[in-house]
């Protein structure tokens, strides 16, 4: 096996800084575009401090609407969204495009789930001390609910790392993309097992993590 490892290892190390590059951008920008999506939903919904028809039924359709595309559809779907964005259809930045798109909707649905777990009393008293909307998420749903929220990151994390790997059909790159080309294309079973284990590897590494500051977040532990 280290003889065929060793010769691509340059390549393997090049695949896995492409796979990093791609899930740290989509997941950073899903996180914080997801994050307002998500608290807009809540707060707009019905029976919220907040409460806006208009906007909680156009944000559930744009949000619903995205979620419904099949990935690999999408990621087709908008390469030219993605030409406009970073000049290129092809590539590694490209394939971020797709992959955030998709991981904005995603993120969001967990966002608005974690605050609806939220003590509804816990909101109430803020409001009747006369906090503002801004201090209400902020200060009460944020708070009450990052334990939630720290595991939906984690959750996103591991997902997007593995939709890493269907970019490839738009030049994306990756470890995934690099397992399928060299492992399974060229029947090098031993470049497979490598790269599978590594993947393996890095996803029980964000598991871990995740659940660590899930443990440290949580007030019911």
């Amino acid at each position: 096996m280290l003889s065929s490892i060793i010769p691509i290892l340059p390549e393997i190390k090049k695949a896995l800084f492409e796979t990093l590059y791609m899930v740290s951008i989509t997941v950073f920008l899903g996180v914080l575009l997801g994050l307002f999506v998500g608290t807009l939903l809540y707060i707009s919904r019905e029976g919220s401090f907040a409460e806006n028809k208009w906007v909680n039924s156009i944000l559930n359709s744009v949000v619903s609407f995205i979620r419904s595309f099949p990935f690999l559809i999408l990621a087709i779907a908008v390469v030219p969204i993605s030409r406009f964005i970073v000049g290129s259809s092809i590539g590694t930045s490209a394939a971020i495009v797709p992959l955030t798109i998709s991981c904005v909707p995603y993120f969001a649905r967990f966002v608005e789930s974690a605050l609806l777990e939220v003590n509804r009393g816990v909101i109430e008293a803020a409001q009747s001390m006369g906090a503002t909307r801004y201090q209400i998420v902020t200060k009460v749903l944020f708070s009450e609910a990052r334990s939630n929220i720290v595991n939906a990151i984690t959750i996103v994390t591991i997902s997007y790392f593995s939709y890493s790997t269907i970019v490839g059909i738009v030049g994306g790159g990756g470890i995934g993309d690099f397992a399928i080309r060299y492992g399974f294309y060229r029947f090098e079973t031993e470049i497979l097992i490598f790269t599978v284990a590594i993947i393996i590897v890095i996803v029980q590494a964000l598991q871990i993590i995740g659940n660590y500051f899930v443990r440290i977040l949580d007030k019911r532990i």
